[in-house]
């Protein structure tokens, strides 16, 4: 298998998802701009959009993919099925009643969540009842989640990558079609985030049912519960929950904190994390998903250069596509923000404040994509302690600036805050794996780091010249113009790093690996 190639596939795919993503998030501006509507609806989604990244990204993938891929290549077929089948089972149920208990609860949910919209009534009432709607989507993302780790043991990147895609087409058809027909048109977005679990855990079955692996969901997952697979992944998956999620928690943290600032503040932060999330995703999502496979079978055939080396390309991939990406979030956050979002009812100060929370992700974007792909290169050995210990002293170092940033920069802070919180822990991570021998870098870093530096100082000069010089929230009025203005400038800017890379040397023959 050709690394890249499959990087590539994963990242077209996973672009298309970021792309349907900004569509529906610039229809909900227009639509909603940044208001108690939205502030309802992101507080409400928050909950089980955590459970979907700890499932889908962290958790249960990191520590359901390492066992099935040893019981692929050691146990065959029919082993691998039943820990299929039975891992199904016990998500399936603990998952369903968890979502009973979760509408039950509904309103302690939004409490812990934003006790600051307790301040505005018509808001805590909404995301309440939002919260109610939405919080059965864990069950489906969860078995997608599943879905999607027995796909990509198999080398099937593509289903799993695309399955997004549909979550946000779910939404757009909602904001422009349904919401319109209903009395409290906002409700429209929480449905939709129901029809896209389902669709997205559909979409994977013909995937599935090609190499002989739905999952068959059992009636007594106490039996199931007892199949020694599936007491391994939950040995694993517990500490896992923490030790992956830690910016999920600490963002957690951080709406309630957001929801005491003031009316828009949430929304702020969130239009901040969809624009962070897309390089976040097409790099350390899609890096994460393709390494994490190989690393196991790596783990398995006891090849420790080999996993050495994989660790090493993912990690050039990171600095080599993320620094860029970090410049652009610092540099041009403005620019960003108002092409994409500012229309209908979000406005000219929602720009500046989503710009604001955008640039302090800057800082830190590259941490928070260095974490998915260090992480793995503990979870492959299936070693959860060491991963656990750190995130639980990063969290605290994430709250303890909170004190110091927020205050000063506001909901800024914030993001800030997460941002050079990961970066603690990407190098706490890759100090561990140093220290243990696990990754032993490739000659050709310090090279690599000058020339990477180098292109990002004429990077940045280019991207300010172009973010002060034309006035993006006064070209409000043409649109076409300020579309067109942002697409000419990102093409230039992808033209001018990678060229400044190719004249100092850079070999980019290097990111062509292959892997059995």
């Amino acid at each position: 298998m050709n690394l890249f190639r499959a990087l590539l596939t994963v990242s077209g795919f996973t672009l298309l998802s970021r792309v349907t993503g900004l569509a529906r998030e610039t229809l909900i501006a227009r639509a909603f701009g940044a208001s108690q509507y939205t502030d309802a609806f992101y507080v409400a989604f928050r909950i089980p959009n955590l459970l979907r990244r700890i499932s889908a990204e962290g958790a249960f993938s990191q520590a359901f993919v390492p066992i099935l891929a040893e019981f692929k290549n050691q146990q065959g077929h029919d082993a691998t099925k039943a820990l299929v089948d039975a891992t199904s089972t016990v998500l399936a149920w603990a998952l369903a009643v968890l979502s009973l208990l979760g509408v039950a609860g509904a309103t302690w949910v939004v409490l812990v969540v934003a006790s600051g919209l307790r301040s505005d009534g018509q808001a805590f009432t909404l995301a309440v009842s939002m919260t109610r709607i939405m919080f059965p989507y864990i069950v489906f993302i969860s078995l997608t989640s599943l879905a999607s780790g027995v796909l990509n043991t198999y080398k099937n990147f593509s289903l799993p990558a695309f399955a997004p895609v549909l979550l946000n087409v779910a939404f757009i058809i909602a904001a422009v079609f349904v919401a319109p027909l209903m009395k409290v048109p906002v409700y429209a977005l929480a449905w939709a985030v129901i029809a896209g679990g389902i669709a997205q855990f559909i979409v994977q079955l013909p995937g599935l049912k090609k190499i002989d692996m739905i999952p068959r969901i059992g009636l007594n997952p106490v039996k199931a519960l007892a199949h020694r697979g599936v007491k391994r992944v939950l040995a694993k998956m517990v500490p896992a929950m923490f030790a992956v999620s830690v910016a999920q928690i600490s963002l957690i943290i951080n709406t309630n904190i957001a929801s005491h600032i003031g009316p828009g503040a949430v929304s702020w932060i969130n239009y901040a994390d969809r624009l962070m999330e897309f390089p976040t995703a097409l790099l350390g999502v899609a890096l994460g998903t393709i390494l994490l496979p190989s690393l196991s079978k790596a783990h398995v055939d006891a090849d420790p250069h080999e996993y050495s080396s994989l660790l090493d390309w993912g990690l050039r991939v990171t600095f080599l596509l993320a620094a860029p990406s970090a410049v652009a979030l610092f540099f041009f956050a403005e620019p960003l923000t108002a092409t994409l979002f500012h229309y209908g009812k979000f406005d000219g100060n929602a720009v500046v404040m989503v710009g604001r929370a955008l640039t302090a992700y800057g800082i830190g974007l590259i941490g928070i994509i260095l974490i998915k792909i260090l992480a793995p290169g503990f979870y492959a050995k299936q070693d959860i302690k060491t991963p656990v210990k750190i995130g639980i002293f990063v969290l605290v170092i994430t709250q303890l600036s909170n004190y110091v940033f927020v205050p000063i920069f506001s909901h800024a802070g914030l993001t800030l805050s997460i941002g050079l919180g990961a970066c603690v822990n990407a190098l706490c991570l890759f100090i561990g794996l140093r220290r243990r021998g696990i990754y032993m870098p490739s000659r050709g870093w310090s090279v690599f780091f000058v020339q990477l530096i180098g292109a990002c100082l004429v990077l940045s000069g280019v991207m300010h010249w172009f973010a002060i010089s034309f006035d993006w929230i006064g070209m409000h009025a043409e649109p076409v113009r300020r579309m067109a203005l942002l697409a000419a400038s990102l093409v230039l800017f992808a033209a001018l790093y990678f060229g400044m890379l190719w004249l100092m040397g850079f070999k980019y023959a290097y990111f062509r690996r292959r892997v059995k």
